[in-house]
C-alpha cells in the first residue's frame, strides 16, 4: 500500500476544493443585516454563527465569511471547528450511536420522516439560501432541498424493507441467513455545488440503517451547512434524542484530514474533484477504511441522425448551462452525427443567446454566476486553451462585466475528440461539440475519458438503445436514452465508474454502503454435519 503523508494529500485539497475562501468582512457590510435578506433569520442564522454542533452549538476556530457569488458581497460569518472540537464531536457521536443503534429501524424511519417534514416547512427559504450562497438559480436551489425531502420519504419506506435473505443450507437442521448491521459513524464531506442534497442522500440512508453522521460541508457554503443542521437538530431535540446523532464540524483541510485518518469513522463519503478524491482515497485505504467516492464527470450526449431535435436542443441546453455548468453531471461533450452537425449547432447557438443570465434569486434567470472568482479564471483559461488547440468559439467565450462571477455560456466546435481540453473537466458552462461518423466511433469517444459518471444518446433506434445499455455501450454509472445527462431521480443508485470513484448514493441498493453484512449459520439440530460432506472423525 502506497503511503501518503498528509503533507502530500491535503495541500492539494486546499488548492482544489476550497477556492474562493476569503477573510472575514466588516460587520457593517453583511447582507444578513440588510432588510432585503431578513429572511435568512428564519433559518436561525445571525451575523456570527457557530460552526460546530454535537448536541450543543460551539466553535472556537477560524472565522470564515460566506460570500454571495452574484455580487461577491459578504453574507455572514461562521466560526469553524478546532481539532480539539472535532475530537469532542467524534466522541459524542460515538456515544450517541449507543442509543441510536438500539432503536428499531422503523422507529428510526419515523425520525427521518419528521426530518423530511421539517425540511418541507423550510423548502423555499432554504432553497433561497442555496441560491444566495452557492449561486444556482432559485428553482434549482429549491429543487435541491426537495431532493433531501424525497430521499427522506424513500428512506422511511426502506426502514421497513432492507435486510438479507434466508438461504438454503446443504446441511439438515441448519439455517443460513444474511444479517445486516449498521457501521457506526458515517463521515460526510460535501462539495459546494450541492450543499444540501448530497448530505441528504447520505444522511437519510445512514440514519435508517442505524448510523450516526458527522458532516463537514464545503468551506464556501458554511451557512447552508449550519441552517440544515439546525433543522435536523430540532427534530432530534423534539424526540429527546442526542443531537450528536447528526453532528457538524465546519472546517478546512485540517478537519478533512482528521476525518480521513480517523479509524472511528466507519465510512467516509467524499464528494469533490477527482484529484482531491484520489488523495482522500489513499489516506482512507491506508487504514483499511470504507469509502464512498462521488468525484468528477466529463459527460457526453451523443445525437444520432434519427434523433428528435426538438428534444435534443432543450436537453443539451439544460444539461450544459444549468447550474452554470457546475454539476458533476453537466454535459461537457456533445457528439453530433456529421449529417446533422451544422443544423444542431445553429439551433443551439440561437437557444444559448436567449438564456437569461443574472441574479439567481430572480425567477426569470436561467443561468446564475460561477461560485468563485477562481472559477471565473478557470473558465477563461479553458477558453484560451480551446482556441490554442484548434477550437472555434461559436457562442460565448467572455466574462460578463457586472458585479459577481458571471460568464457567458460557451460553445466550442472544431476540436479533435481527444484534444487535451476536451478531456479536461472544467467546472463551467463550456460545451465542446464534435462530429462523428458511426455508432462505434461515438461510443468509443464517450468511453475514452478517465471519468465515467453520466452519458446519454438521442435516437429512435431501439436496437441502438440496447447496444448503448449493453457491455459494449457506455461505461458510465448513469446511462440515459433521450434525456439529458443531469437531473437524476433519487430512486436509482447515483454514482460513476473509473475516476468518478465507483461509489453509489441515493436509491436502489445504495443503502448497503452504510451497513456491514454477516453470513450466519444456525444449527438447530442435535447433529454436527460439516459442509461439503467432510468427515472429521
Amino acid at each position: 500500500m502506497q503511503r501518503v503523508t498528509l503533507s502530500l494529500a491535503w495541500p492539494l485539497l486546499r488548492r482544489k476544493a476550497f477556492w474562493g475562501w476569503r477573510p472575514s468582512a466588516a460587520m457593517s457590510s453583511l447582507l444578513i443585516q440588510q432588510p432585503k435578506y431578513s429572511w435568512l433569520k428564519e433559518l436561525g442564522l445571525k451575523e456570527d454563527n457557530p460552526g460546530v454542533f454535537n448536541g450543543s452549538w460551539g466553535g472556537s476556530g477560524e472565522v470564515v465569511t460566506s460570500y454571495c457569488p452574484a455580487n461577491n458581497e459578504p453574507i455572514a460569518r461562521v466560526r469553524q471547528a478546532t481539532l480539539k472540537e472535532y475530537e469532542e464531536t467524534v466522541q459524542k457521536a460515538k456515544e450517541a450511536w449507543d442509543a441510536w443503534a438500539d432503536i428499531p429501524a422503523p422507529k428510526r424511519g419515523e425520525i427521518v420522516r419528521q426530518i423530511g417534514d421539517a425540511l418541507r416547512k423550510k423548502l423555499k427559504v432554504l432553497g433561497n439560501l442555496v441560491s444566495l450562497e452557492m449561486g444556482k438559480i432559485s428553482v434549482e436551489g429549491v429543487g435541491e432541498v426537495q431532493e433531501y425531502i424525497d430521499i427522506c420519504d424513500y428512506a422511511v419506506g426502506l426502514s421497513r424493507m432492507f435486510g438479507g435473505p434466508v438461504l438454503p443450507s446443504e446441511r439438515p437442521g441448519h439455517a443460513l441467513i444474511e444479517q445486516w448491521n449498521p457501521l457506526g459513524l458515517v463521515g460526510v464531506i460535501t462539495a459546494f455545488n450541492f450543499p444540501v442534497a448530497v448530505y441528504g442522500w447520505n444522511n437519510a440512508l445512514a440514519l435508517v440503517c442505524g448510523n450516526c453522521c458527522l458532516w463537514k460541508g464545503a468551506p464556501t457554503t458554511p451557512l447552508t451547512s449550519v441552517a440544515v443542521t439546525k433543522i435536523v437538530a430540532q427534530v432530534l431535540e423534539d424526540n429527546k434524542l442526542p443531537g450528536a446523532i447528526c453532528s457538524l464540524t465546519c472546517g478546512g483541510a485540517d478537519i478533512g484530514t482528521a476525518m480521513s485518518r480517523d479509524e472511528r469513522i466507519n465510512l467516509l463519503s467524499f464528494t469533490g474533484s477527482t484529484n482531491v478524491g484520489k488523495q482522500v482515497s489513499l489516506v482512507v485505504q491506508e487504514r483499511f477504511g470504507r469509502q464512498l467516492l462521488e468525484l468528477g464527470g466529463n459527460n457526453a450526449i451523443i445525437v444520432f441522425d434519427d434523433a428528435d431535435l426538438n428534444m435534443v436542443i432543450p436537453s443539451v441546453l439544460f444539461a450544459a448551462v444549468g447550474t452554470a455548468g457546475q454539476r458533476c453531471t453537466t454535459t461537457r461533450r456533445l457528439f453530433l452525427h456529421e449529417s446533422i452537425h451544422d443544423e444542431v449547432v445553429e439551433r443551439l447557438v440561437k437557444a444559448y443567446r436567449q438564456v437569461r443570465i443574472g441574479d439567481p434569486l430572480d425567477s426569470n434567470t436561467l443561468c446564475g454566476p460561477l461560485h468563485t472568482t477562481q472559477s471565473v479564471e478557470m473558465y477563461k483559461n479553458a477558453v484560451v486553451q480551446a482556441r490554442e488547440q484548434g477550437g472555434n468559439v461559436v457562442c460565448g467565450g467572455m466574462t460578463i462585466d457586472r458585479p459577481g462571477n458571471y460568464v457567458e455560456p460557451t460553445i466550442v466546435t472544431g476540436l479533435p475528440h481527444d484534444a487535451t481540453i476536451v478531456h479536461t473537466e472544467t467546472f463551467a458552462p463550456i460545451l465542446y461539440v464534435l462530429k462523428f461518423k458511426s455508432e462505434q466511433e461515438a461510443f468509443a469517444w464517450n468511453n475514452e475519458v478517465k471519468q465515467g459518471l453520466s452519458s446519454s444518446i438521442f435516437t429512435k433506434d431501439v436496437g441502438r438503445m440496447f447496444r448503448w445499455l449493453g457491455p459494449k455501450g457506455s461505461d458510465c454509472g448513469v446511462v440515459n436514452v433521450n434525456i439529458p445527462t443531469s437531473g437524476a431521480e433519487i430512486g436509482g443508485a447515483f454514482g460513476g465508474e473509473k475516476h468518478t470513484g465507483g461509489g453509489r448514493e441515493s436509491g436502489s441498493d445504495a443503502w448497503k454502503h452504510y451497513m456491514r453484512r454477516s453470513t450466519c449459520t444456525i444449527n438447530y439440530s442435535k447433529e454436527l454435519p460439516l459442509a461439503q460432506g467432510i468427515k472429521f472423525e
